[in-house]
């Protein structure tokens, strides 16, 4: 089965609100079977990338990384971003 890669590319506006987010987020990530390939680090982008920071997680199927994303906990880690975040997130399927 493919591993699945939810990506996010976070602009970050409010340091106090993201430390809160982190510090939720994390655990309900990992709870939910998310195991961190990337965060933050350097980057190089081609074309029309935009070198910025990017978060890659890994799961074991598609629905889980869904679920993570809809879990209680991962919805309140993002309600503690409130306004403080603009996020490019996306869960893409790997490949086997």
């Amino acid at each position: 089965m493919p591993t699945q890669h939810p990506t996010a590319k976070p602009t970050h506006r409010s340091h106090s609100e993201t430390i809160s987010y982190n510090k939720l987020a994390a655990p309900a990530v990992q709870a939910g079977g998310g195991r961190a390939l990337a965060r933050g680090g350097r980057v190089v982008a081609h074309d029309a990338g935009i070198a910025e920071r990017t978060v890659l997680i890994e799961f074991d199927s598609f629905e889980q990384a869904v679920a993570a994303h809809a879990s209680a906990a991962y919805q309140e880690a993002l309600a503690a971003l409130a306004d403080g975040v603009e996020r490019d997130f996306r869960i893409i399927e790997g490949l086997d």
